[in-house]
């Protein structure tokens, strides 16, 4: 066996042929590699070698992560895969190590990625950060709690002139919310606003909606609107892609805007904020069918530069005994603090592995929490309430898209 980076782009093609084999899919097209390289060079892709021939992949986007009080460099993990043939021989272990190794290196503290499978990564130091939510409306029972204010004016905008709209929104949002990362330009029009026929599923085509105020655009809403018929009656949904506002005002407009789109029975959306305030925004919030599952997996790469990297709500310190087998690097104990984060040799309050810190790291889960599942040890009173304290966030963490 052996793992390294691609040289080229027939390498890079040949390392995703095996997650596209999953799905069903013949190995990836000239053009389907030439999106893909807009975002992802071929070196950022690791290949996995039995003799000459790749029979497993995964690579890594460059983001630029939110995390509590600022940013870190973080590899977004994706397009991972072992062709059935090899499977259990241990690529995967393998192409994990050449990834994390290479990200160590690049100064990238914490590594992220959505699991295709909630089974796979917590044996690499992977903990599920966050959480995602799935909504199915009947749009008839959208009746809101209270009246809005005024809502500004909502108007449609074809997709390539929406960019220079759209993305000061979302920038504004990503500023302030755990979990979200930055979008370049090319992110935009090659991954969000390029609306590809395999994106569409059989629904019908992407569109935008900008709400603007004071001359100013607010709020956007990305959408499919998917219809269908039973017997003469309107069964077909909205499906919501992304939809945020900068403000409470703007994010309720424009999704007011949605629920009140004539002629089609439901609204649906995925990967939602678990604190999403249409929870609370709805006279009716039991017909959301709000549905959870695990978001965001993080992998804390370099301990201390990621514990330093972000603010805390409490002027505290406090030492924490990390184990981590698969790097060793991050074992031992931290002070970790306002100032930074440093190893010392003081007697820790807390001991668990780095796959739970990855769960406490965007403020999505607490150490109380842990400690009721028995994933992290009080080994002096006081110290999970005092954590909880300084790893306080009040925003859930939230990627809005699968990557």
């Amino acid at each position: 066996m052996k793992v390294r980076q691609c040289a080229n782009t027939d390498e890079m093609c040949a390392a995703l042929a095996p997650i596209w084999h999953y799905f069903g899919q013949n190995p990836p097209s000239d053009d389907a590699i030439r999106h893909f390289k807009r975002v992802l060079p071929h070196e950022r892709v690791h290949a996995g070698f039995d003799a000459d021939r790749i029979v497993a992949g995964t690579g890594a986007f460059d983001f630029a992560l939110t995390i509590p009080g600022g940013q870190v460099k973080a590899p977004g993990v994706t397009v991972t895969g072992v062709l059935p043939t090899h499977r259990r021989r241990g690529y995967l272990r393998a192409l994990q190590r050449s990834l994390i190794d290479h990200a160590h290196a690049r100064g990238e503290p914490v590594a992220v990625l959505w699991a295709t499978e909630d089974t796979i990564y917590g044996q690499f130091g992977y903990g599920m950060a966050s959480m995602a939510a799935e909504i199915d409306v009947p749009r008839d029972r959208t009746a809101p709690f209270a009246p809005g204010a005024a809502r500004g004016d909502t108007r449609l905008v074809p997709l390539e002139d929406a960019e220079p709209l759209v993305a000061p929104i979302y920038e504004r949002v990503t500023r302030v919310t755990p979990g979200m990362f930055a979008r370049t330009s090319v992110w935009w029009q090659d991954r969000v606003l390029n609306d590809m026929e395999w994106k569409r599923r059989g629904g019908g085509y992407l569109q935008c909606a900008i709400l603007e105020t004071g001359g100013m655009s607010a709020a956007y809403a990305l959408y499919r609107i998917n219809n269908a018929f039973e017997r003469g009656v309107q069964t077909g949904n909205i499906f919501v892609v992304e939809a945020m506002g900068d403000s409470p005002e703007a994010e309720s407009a424009i999704w007011r805007f949605l629920f009140e789109i004539d002629w089609l029975a439901r609204v649906k959306a995925h990967y939602l904020p678990l604190d999403h305030p249409l929870l609370l925004s709805l006279a009716d919030p039991r017909r959301l069918n709000f549905v959870v599952r695990e978001g965001l997996w993080v992998r804390l790469i370099d301990v201390g530069a990621a514990l330093s990297a972000r603010s805390y709500a409490a002027d505290d310190s406090i030492v924490i005994e990390v184990t981590d087998e698969f790097c060793p690097w991050n074992a031992g104990r931290w002070r970790i603090a306002q100032g930074g984060t440093e190893k010392t040799a003081a007697e820790p309050a807390l001991a668990c592995d780095v796959a739970s810190l990855g769960c406490v790291y965007l403020g999505g889960f607490t150490f109380a929490q842990l400690a009721r599942a028995l994933r992290m040890r009080e080994l002096r009173p006081g110290a999970i309430a005092r954590a909880d304290a300084m790893f306080r966030s009040d925003r859930a963490p939230w990627c809005p898209e699968l990557f």
